[in-house]
């Protein structure tokens, strides 16, 4: 009986999330030739916004995909048809349906834990949590959404001549801010995997090296007023660890550093292993693999370091912005491939991360010789 009746409140539910949407959509239609499409998308983000606060979660995703349809099919132009005619539009669609299923997933994992933690002291946690998630999505995710928005506007303006120089240095604020709110988006996308803890590692022959410097470029435009030096060891061997979850920890490192350390500061990435372990008499291979990454910044305060690799935690005296999520994610991923993190503040000034792996190793001479 309690089956059919949640039954009954889960088509109850689709039936108000549809009907949520077309009935705001269909008004906003009348006076569609007098609202430029963007302030529809804002009108349907605060639709499903609303939702997410009474909606289980799969008619809360069917309202973020209706709304992203109903805005390219009946205001985006050209009308009633889903082709977009130009790039721009296509953009914006994509970051309205991007935004709008991150908030409405993000206010309903609130939710949820509002619903479970009962006891006043967690109550206050998750609201702490809440306000941390707020402050996020306001400061990371709308200011490159608001450097986007304003650059396409910009190009887009019939009233003023753009020369092709600046409009290819719009273009590339276009990209720097894409390629942020899609680290942001990945961090949040990252946590929740490791929350539901269905991470598990693809273990496979990992040159650290390259790895290193395929993330070096990755943020060269965030890297460019620091000294970076990257050291190895003779002869490093390869690892076998998962690559992808390697590169998102040494991002998530470098670019933590890039933002909290001043202009020139120096950036230190070292890799070493057991150099005194002898292939020839070590026949499972496995060496303790160790990463630094240090920097001649200001260090961490003593009373906090063992608070960073906490989930949303920033730093008492830190800039604003920032989720406090890269160094949990972190963590979270050393620790799926059986690794250990820890920050330490150097004696000479600034930090200091060290990565620790026990794990299978292959000689590069073992590649030649195949």
């Amino acid at each position: 009986m309690s089956s059919i009746l949640n039954q009954i409140k889960i088509k109850n539910q689709y039936l108000i999330s549809v009907l949520s949407v077309v009935t705001v959509a269909s008004l906003c239609l009348f006076i569609r030739d007098y609202l430029d499409y963007k302030i529809v998308g804002y009108i349907l983000l605060v639709v499903v916004s609303v939702l997410s606060m009474f909606l289980a979660i799969l008619p809360l995703l069917l309202s973020a995909v209706l709304s992203a349809l109903i805005l390219n099919f009946l205001f985006i132009k050209p009308y009633y048809t889903l082709h977009i005619s130009n790039a721009e539009d296509s953009l914006l669609l994509v970051l309205f349906f991007i935004i709008t299923l991150v908030n409405a997933v993000l206010t309903h994992k609130i939710r949820r834990a509002e619903k479970v933690l009962q006891i006043k002291e967690v109550r206050v946690n998750t609201m702490k949590l809440y306000n941390a998630l707020l402050d996020s999505l306001s400061h990371e995710l709308r200011t490159p959404i608001s450097t986007i928005m304003g650059a396409i506007d910009t190009i887009q303006s019939k009233s003023v001549h753009i020369s092709e120089v600046n409009k290819e240095s719009l273009y590339s604020e276009i990209e720097k801010a894409s390629l942020r709110l899609n680290h942001q988006v990945e961090n949040l996308l990252n946590m929740s995997r490791l929350e539901s803890g269905v991470i598990e590692p693809k273990m496979d022959w990992c040159d650290l090296e390259e790895l290193i410097y395929n993330v070096l470029d990755q943020l060269k435009d965030d890297l460019q007023f620091h000294r970076i030096t990257v050291k190895t060891d003779e002869n490093l061997p390869l690892f076998k660890l998962d690559y992808g979850l390697m590169q998102q920890i040494i991002y998530n490192l470098v670019f933590n550093a890039s933002q909290y350390t001043p202009k020139g500061a120096k950036i230190e990435i070292k890799v070493s292993y057991n150099v005194d372990a002898d292939f020839e008499y070590n026949p499972d291979k496995i060496l303790p693999c160790v990463i630094t990454i240090a920097d001649d910044g200001i260090g961490f305060p003593e009373n906090e370091i063992d608070k960073v690799f906490d989930k949303f935690y920033r730093l008492q005296n830190s800039k604003t912005g920032g989720t406090g999520l890269g160094l949990s994610i972190v963590k979270g991923f050393v620790e799926a491939q059986h690794g250990k993190v820890r920050l330490e503040n150097r004696e000479e000034g600034g930090s200091v991360f060290i990565l620790s792996f026990q794990t299978l190793t292959m000689n590069t001479k073992e590649i030649s010789n195949e």
